[in-house]
């Protein structure tokens, strides 16, 4: 099956060597800015909500017949019984007054706008641009013709590449197209504070980090999650007991995954291959239509890499010096799938019920030759001991991880400020087999032992669960309260067993 769709991606890379993104929007074909949404809530002053005030969308338009300016309404509805309003389909580049008016209260009027950062847009960064396009303009008091309430104004700003919060460091990836097609190791090269080493092993303040998906605990390793679904890496430094309970250790890569909220249909499929002629493919796709919003990502990539290792030894002993040079050229092969789906319904403008999954498959085959040459000189003169040996190594791993989360989210008319309640499972296997043979001979190629041939079989299982509720209240720009509650249940199984095979003795 590897080798159908091996040849499949291949015909689909050489056909189209571009990325293809198709984007849905209402308003029709050529208005593809007309993707603003304002929404909020009319409460009368004792926080009771207004039933069927009238909310209009006031744009000041040039009349084309009088060549005058006049106040047009661009958009208009009537509270729900909650006393809710959104109004969706907005051109993002225009500014409006926001009328309301309700039976036996005082009309209010407040300017309200999107402030697009057109710089981002220039960089190529539609991504943060676009996440000014949705706002909660939050709970709206009408008072019986008391005072005029004093215009607001909405305004926000596209976000940079670092981004600094209370309590962590927010890295947009999206922004950053050097890891595009590998791994979340990939990405974690280009975030800073974070350290990869050669091997691929990540650290943070010296020290191996809690991995966290969705702001969750998980059994997904780095090397599982797809560099394309990633939205954002948040730096946890310093995390508070609403992660762990000991404080996190390290720290913890806490990693966002990509979900879109734009009215209509939209996606993307992209398509690459590396310089070892080793494609992939991808795509994300999403559709919100009033109070649902699904989404879909799926990602599968072959790999192969080949290396040069040369390791050269010397050993100072006190009888004489010990020299090694080994020399081998390891090949891996192997692939590597994600797939995520979720679906998010949409209660009301501040509360959201969402249900997601996600599965990951892999496997990689091993392959490599070590050239070993000893030698060893004793202070004895003309006394010199020496021999080669030729090593073989054949690994198989693979893995498995699949996972389902159930959550809730209000978000109060404060900025930043919700209650969050959720629970999750992940369930992670993976198994390892390795082979070796090994054998060494004198410099006249005499055998020096008989082949040594081993074995070693290792893997485990682990089953996660955890519940947890928090609430979240910013005091001010530097700090904020959180309290919650959490539960968690991990098994964790694993085995190691290694077998040996000298000369004629059998290895099981």
């Amino acid at each position: 099956m590897i080798k159908s769709m091996n040849t499949l991606v291949v015909i689909i890379i050489l056909l189209c060597t571009v990325s293809l993104t198709y984007a849905q929007v209402p308003g029709g074909r050529g208005q593809n800015m007309n993707v603003g949404h304002f929404y909020g809530k009319i409460l009368d002053a004792a926080g009771k909500p207004i039933d069927a005030a009238s909310i209009q969308l006031i744009q000041n338009k040039m009349d084309t017949v009088t060549k005058t300016r006049k106040d047009v309404i661009v958009a208009g509805m009537l509270t729900d019984k909650k006393g809710e309003f959104s109004l969706e389909g907005l051109p993002v580049m225009a500014a409006y007054n926001l009328k309301i008016t309700a039976i036996g209260y005082k009309e209010i009027v407040q300017k309200v706008n999107f402030n697009i950062d057109m710089n981002a847009a220039k960089n190529g960064d539609f991504s943060s641009m676009l996440k000014s396009v949705d706002k909660d303009l939050g709970n709206i008091k009408l008072e019986v013709d008391i005072q005029q309430l004093s215009n607001v104004t909405i305004s926000a700003t596209s976000s940079s590449a670092l981004q600094m919060s209370i309590d962590r460091k927010i890295f947009n990836v999206e922004k950053n197209l050097t890891s595009v097609g590998g791994t979340a190791i990939d990405v974690m090269r280009n975030v800073p504070s974070v350290n990869v080493d050669i091997d691929g092993n990540v650290t943070l303040r010296n020290a191996p980090p809690q991995i966290f998906v969705d702001g969750r605990p998980s059994t997904l390793t780095l090397e599982q999650i797809p560099a394309d679904a990633i939205a954002t890496v948040e730096l946890i430094t310093n995390p508070s007991a609403k992660f762990d309970a000991s404080g996190g250790g390290s720290g913890i890569l806490n990693i966002v995954l990509k979900k879109n909220r734009k009215a209509g249909y939209n996606g993307s499929v992209r398509a690459n291959i590396d310089s070892r002629a080793r494609p992939s493919l991808g795509g994300d796709f999403n559709v919100k239509q009033q109070k649902v919003n699904f989404f879909a990502n799926a990602q599968l990539g072959l790999r192969k890499s080949i290396s040069t290792v040369n390791s050269i030894r010397t050993d100072f002993l006190d009888t004489g010096v010990v020299h090694l040079n080994q020399n081998n050229n390891p090949i891996n092969r192997g692939y590597f799938g994600f797939g995520r789906l979720g679906l998010d319904y949409l209660i009301d403008n501040r509360n959201t019920l969402t249900i997601g999954g996600n599965y990951v498959q892999g496997e990689f085959n091993s392959n490599d030759q070590i050239n070993i040459s000893r030698d060893t000189s004793f202070y004895i003169p003309q006394t010199v001991s020496a021999d080669r040996g030729f090593r073989t190594s054949n690994s198989t791993s693979n893995f498995t991880n699949y996972g389902a989360a159930l959550s809730f989210k209000h978000n109060f008319a404060k900025a930043d400020k919700e209650l969050t309640a959720d629970i999750n499972y992940n369930n992670s296997k993976n198994e390892n087999v390795n082979d070796f043979n090994t054998q060494y001979f004198l410099l006249n190629n005499d055998p020096k032992s008989p082949v040594i041939a081993e074995q070693s079989r290792g893997g485990g299982t682990t089953d996660f669960f955890t519940a947890q509720m928090d609430f979240v209240n910013p005091l001010s720009k530097t700090s904020k309260m959180e309290m919650g509650v959490r539960a968690a249940l991990r098994n964790f199984t694993s085995f190691n067993d290694n077998y040996v095979r000298n000369g004629q003795t059998n290895l099981y």
